[in-house]
């Protein structure tokens, strides 16, 4: 969500509430407010304290980058920190990303920022998808989605196609930060979606699977490699960066899968 400079504190608030689909009532209460001083606020006639602001915000779920953008529109000093990912500040979240992509040797593992661009890697992330393109065609830092999507990138390698296009569009929107898309993950579903072959809708509909998750499958010698995937987010997260960072590990889906990544890898 992009914030317009010039936007009131009453039109953020009522846009949050209508992305929510929460009314002033209900959003009062969870705030431990009356809806009057509500009423007020988002009027214009009342400039709340900043806790009282920050309980509108938390009731709301509104994610840290946008609170800031609350607290500025109140005349408020941002409280939520931003800086990068791999900043000294971050250094405890750095090591332990760190660590989680090393232990998921040999199968990838990727740390994305809330556009799907691609951080950091272990060393199975890069030697897996080169397997069946030159990752040096794409400049970095690299847009998963995009590698993926792309007819010159591992589109042509990836079996059930529709399927697999349609439940990644589908977590975009279920896993971008607040369940809401900003202009730029908006650009960049719209770019995905002009690509050729790619899906008209983004909803996923089960098609009865015995797989208790969507698998994505590679296709390499004629063999389909499926796989899944385990997203890791940090917990209670007190920084934009740190709200903003998943770990993506992809997992064997079945043992036949196994045996064949270990030997894919060893040949890379």
């Amino acid at each position: 969500m992009e914030v317009d400079p010039d936007c009131q504190l009453g039109e953020l608030l009522r846009d949050w509430r209508a992305r929510r689909g929460k009314s002033q009532l209900d959003t009062a209460l969870d705030a431990d407010m009356s809806q009057r001083h509500l009423s007020f606020i988002e009027s214009g006639r009342s400039v709340p304290g900043r806790d009282k602001l920050l309980a509108v915000a938390e009731a709301l779920d509104v994610p840290l980058r946008e609170r800031n953008a609350l607290l500025l529109a109140a005349g408020y000093a941002p409280l939520y920190p931003e800086q990068a990912w791999d900043a000294p500040q971050m250094s405890a979240i750095t090591a332990a990303v760190r660590r989680m992509l090393a232990q998921q040797e040999p199968y990838p593992a990727v740390l994305l920022d809330r556009h799907w661009n691609v951080l950091a890697a272990n060393t199975a992330a890069p030697r897996f998808f080169g397997c069946f393109v030159d990752l040096s065609r794409w400049s970095r830092p690299r847009n998963l989605l995009q590698l993926i999507f792309d007819p010159a990138g591992l589109r042509p390698f990836i079996h059930d196609w529709d399927q697999v296009a349609r439940s990644l569009l589908d977590r975009v929107r279920r896993e971008a930060v607040g369940r809401v898309l900003d202009r730029a993950a908006q650009q960049l579903v719209d770019k995905l979606l002009a690509y050729p072959g790619a899906p008209a809708a983004a909803a996923i509909r089960p098609d009865g699977a015995h797989l208790p998750m969507i698998p994505i499958g590679f296709v390499k010698d004629n063999q389909v490699l499926r796989y899944f995937s385990m997203v890791a987010t940090v917990g209670t997260p007190t920084a934009i960066a740190a709200q903003e960072l998943r770990v993506e590990c992809l997992f064997p889906a079945d043992e036949a899968t196994e045996r064949g990544h270990l030997s894919l890898i060893e040949e890379a």
